[in-house]
């Protein structure tokens, strides 16, 4: 037997009811704050993501599925969407006219991390992205959409933490500060933070490893170095979160692992997750979309991952199943056959329908219309033919009626609406 790459999974049956619920309240939520769905390709020429996450990252260096083309070009499967949606909005100068847009997309993203809970080497991302608004008052409307959406699916601990990585005037000083202090450290740091310490100090700060968290407690905070502009910024989102009642914690120990952001960064933190308790994170980053070639536009924009967020939603996904409105029970080859015409007819009229194509007994078939959750049976054998009127089981009841075969469809039809009303 053939099973799957380690990394990957198959969403199932009973459980695509609850992403679909969630990709439904996401999508509305987008839509009422001005953003577009755009849909991007999975694959991406290699040199998009190396020039805009930044060839020093673990993503880059490590985790990539980049494979050769059959004419030689590099070609990765997208790690994260972000780079995507810039490439696209610069290609189809998407800026031309009014450069403000506000798009999200919903996908698969590929990474060849260490399978754990929550973590697949094809995991999915609800991204958004905002394009050619400078003010922070854009990344708090970012952050009050992930704390509503979180709110709407019932997810009861999310906290924002927040904080600031500075501009390219102001970030020097700050890496020098800190490189100074890890020089120190070095005793106490794991392989990966030494390798970090020298070629991307502020991931040093992101890392998990219990004694590396604890030497990096003194750690100096980039919120103390920031310059007049960066300050501003962050104060502004500060106040403005308070405003609009929004509880954050100010995270010092906050970066992200992709060179492009600058400035307001932030994470939804839950605790239902144990160590790996960041479920959304984003930030901005404004230097990006000149860096890939197009306009100096500013932009910002956050990334959720579905996968873990579908692990903490308080929707129970058994009230999103969709059961049958009707299963038909034919007992004969000539019922079938009107049983096969009527299940056609009722399901091109919105009628959720199922039914047994078998010829098993009625005893079995009822079984079968149990199992599923059918909330009517039609029973047909060749006495109703005969007597051109059918058998319909209400299966919380009990109660059964007779409905003549003429004009079925639309007796069912109304016996279905009724019943939702």
């Amino acid at each position: 037997m053939i099973q799957l790459i380690r990394g990957f999974r198959d969403i199932l049956p009973g459980e695509v009811e609850l992403w679909q619920q969630i990709e439904q309240k996401a999508a509305k939520l987008f839509k009422d704050f001005g953003f577009a769905e755009i849909r991007i390709p999975i694959m991406e020429r290699t040199e998009l993501f190396a020039r805009s996450i930044g060839e020093d990252t673990d993503i880059v260096e490590k985790e990539m599925y980049t494979f050769p083309d059959r004419g030689g070009e590099l070609i990765t499967l997208r790690p994260e969407a972000t780079a995507s949606i810039v490439r696209a909005y610069i290609q189809h100068k998407l800026y031309a006219g009014d450069p403000v847009k506000k798009l999200y997309t919903i996908g698969p993203m590929f990474r060849r991390e260490r399978p754990q809970k929550g973590r697949y080497r094809q995991f999915y991302q609800i991204n958004a992205e905002v394009f050619g608004i400078a003010s922070p008052l854009i990344d708090v409307q970012l952050i009050l959409m992930l704390v509503t959406l979180f709110s709407r699916l019932s997810v009861t601990d999310a906290v924002p933490h927040i904080n600031s990585l500075g501009c390219p005037q102001c970030r020097p000083q700050f890496k020098a500060l800190l490189t100074d202090f890890l020089a120190a450290k070095t005793d106490n740091l794991c392989p990966d933070c030494i390798r970090r310490s020298e070629r991307n100090p502020l991931r040093v700060l992101d890392c998990k490893v219990p004694s590396c968290r604890e030497s990096l407690s003194e750690a100096p905070s980039i919120v103390d170095t920031l310059c007049p502009d960066c300050s501003r910024d962050f104060d502004t989102v500060r106040k403005t979160l308070d405003r609009l009642s929004i509880p954050f914690q100010v995270d010092k120990r906050l970066v992200r692992g992709l060179d492009y952001y600058t400035r307001t960064t932030f994470e939804i933190q839950t605790g239902a997750l144990g160590a790996q308790n960041a479920v959304a994170g984003g930030g901005r980053y404004d230097g990006l979309v000149k860096a890939l070639g197009g306009p100096d536009l500013p932009a910002t924009g956050f990334a959720v991952g579905f996968d873990r967020l579908a692990e903490i939603v308080g929707l129970d996904k058994q009230d999103y199943v969709a059961a049958p409105d009707i299963f038909i029970a034919a007992l004969g080859e000539q019922c079938i056959i009107k049983a096969f015409e009527w299940s056609c007819a009722l399901g091109r009229e919105g009628i959720r329908i199922d039914m047994d194509f078998s010829d098993k007994s009625l005893k079995s078939q009822m079984k079968r219309a149990d199992r599923s959750g059918a909330r009517h049976v039609l029973i047909v054998g060749e006495k109703e033919l005969e007597q051109q009127a059918v058998i319909v089981r209400d299966m919380n009841t009990s109660a059964q009626q007779k409905i003549p075969i003429a004009g079925l469809t639309e007796k069912i039809k109304a016996l279905i609406d009724r019943k939702q009303d």
